[in-house]
């Protein structure tokens, strides 16, 4: 078969195309825009790119075109498709129909911490040699790549998938995660996000629950007890058993951020130790909620702590990216005012009394309708400084940050900011750049002007 992905370097458009590659399919695709790590692991794939949507792109005449949820109506090469009556699928439905079909799904869903919990799970299955496949949204270190079918040495029936709420294409509203059908399901946390598509919280809760209905008696859902809008959800019907973590009668996951160490328990019982490599409360939330699931593969809790020793977590989860002249620089994918928090205060119980200068781009489709605007000033309460793009917003940042006072500056301008931060830089400090996309390569910029 012959696809053609519409949108191909979006993080899941793109694992779908090294899956369709891997399986012996045709893949070429287009796209407006593209950076790393996407772009390097298609090229990698040898998957053919056009740059841009022209409808001259249906000459290539595949047998079917896949559709990415950025792709709007009045996208050039979509109206054609549309016109002429070409075939198309969603890439969720693409993927459950030709991938998913017949597997054991185990599916990481949640407002926060879906792409470190995805990744740690499957690298516990693949340390249990399990050899799974996976679609990840981010580049776990132990793997390198975003997206396999499976193992190199066994057609595993497994497959860990991390399950994304936000809808599946422009003809199909309803969240990705829908198609998926998994037998083991992890519901990590849910908080209002993606603005642009959900009115409330209420609505995300709605797909959520469309998540819960579709998970057989035989299933496993791991759900964050702490969560009063995940138990709101289970409440609206379940039909599969339940394991709660973070709860007073369940699973527990303590652990020391200065020595990395782990100590499992349910209740007062504890069930195994380790120490690894991450810090902070939320990724042992992470790690508690793949032990469970991985359980319900057959892998053992010694095991799976075995496998945490060795975790090496995910590119662009608090990422050095250089140190120069006594300053490092980190990148991370947060973005929604919660994770802004989280990661910062990772990065605090690092550093310990290290200025922090953190540096954010709202770029997301909820930060860029100004929704969560209220809520940054408190999200960067961790940091000495902060510095924030305002390129392309549609309302006031400096407004919103001026609780802060001095210690905010804002800029429209990416080299100028970039000037902003070197020129208050000193040695010791660290630098957090947190944004969900390339971020004009600001990364660079900074190590290149600290070291000038």
């Amino acid at each position: 078969m012959h696809i053609h992905i519409l949108g191909i370097c979006g993080t899941f458009m793109g694992g779908v195309a090294q899956l369709a590659r891997a399986a012996g399919h045709r893949v070429t695709g287009c796209d407006s825009s593209v950076y790393p790590p996407m772009s390097a692991q298609l090229e990698a794939a040898q998957i053919e790119l056009t740059e841009g949507y022209d409808a001259a792109q249906t000459s290539f005449e595949p047998d079917c075109y896949l559709v990415g949820n950025a792709i709007s109506r009045g996208n050039p090469l979509l109206e054609e498709i549309l016109d002429r009556g070409l075939p198309y699928l969603s890439g969720p439905q693409w993927l459950a129909e030709y991938v998913l079909q017949g597997r054991w799904v185990l599916a990481v869903a949640g407002t926060h911490g879906k792409t470190t919990t995805a990744a740690m799970l499957a690298w516990i299955l693949e340390y249990a040699g399990l050899g799974p496949g996976f679609l990840i949204g981010g580049v776990p270190l132990n793997f390198g790549v975003s997206a396999r079918l499976s193992g190199n040495d066994v057609h595993s029936p497994f497959f860990v998938i991390e399950a994304d709420e936000y809808d599946s294409a422009f003809c199909d509203k309803r969240s990705k995660f829908v198609h998926y059908h998994p037998r083991t399901a992890v519901l990590n946390n849910l908080e209002f996000d993606h603005a642009d598509i959900f009115a409330d919280l209420a609505a995300i809760e709605t797909q959520f629950q469309h998540l819960v209905r579709t998970l057989p008696r035989n299933g496993l859902i791991v759900s964050n007890a702490a969560e009063a809008s995940l138990e709101r959800v289970l409440a609206r019907g379940c039909w599969t058993h339940v394991e709660r973590f973070n709860g007073p009668r369940g699973w527990c996951i303590d652990g020391d951020d200065v020595d990395g160490s782990l100590e499992l328990r349910q209740g007062a019982q504890v069930l195994g130790k380790t120490r690894w490599q991450l810090t902070g409360d939320h990724n042992r939330h992470n790690a508690l909620a793949a032990l469970l699931a991985a359980r319900h593969v057959g892998v053992s809790f010694a095991q799976g702590l075995a496998a945490l020793a060795g975790f090496e977590s995910v590119r662009r989860r608090l990422e050095l990216r250089g140190s120069v002249r006594g300053v490092d620089v980190y990148d991370d994918f947060a973005h929604h005012p919660t994770a802004i928090a989280t990661t910062l205060a990772g990065l605090r119980r690092k550093v310990g009394g290290a200025r922090i200068l953190a540096v954010l781009e709202p770029r997301s489709n909820t930060m860029k309708l100004g929704v969560m605007k209220a809520s940054l000033p408190a999200s960067v309460a961790a940091a000495d400084l902060v510095f924030c793009y305002a390129g392309g917003l549609g309302w006031n940042v400096a407004e919103a940050l001026a609780p802060l006072g001095d210690m905010a500056v804002v800029e429209d301008d990416l080299d100028a900011l970039v000037t902003q931060i070197a020129g208050r830089s000193r040695p010791g400090d660290q630098i957090l750049v947190m944004s969900n996309g390339g971020f004009g390569g600001i990364h660079e910029k900074l190590l290149a002007a600290l070291a000038a």
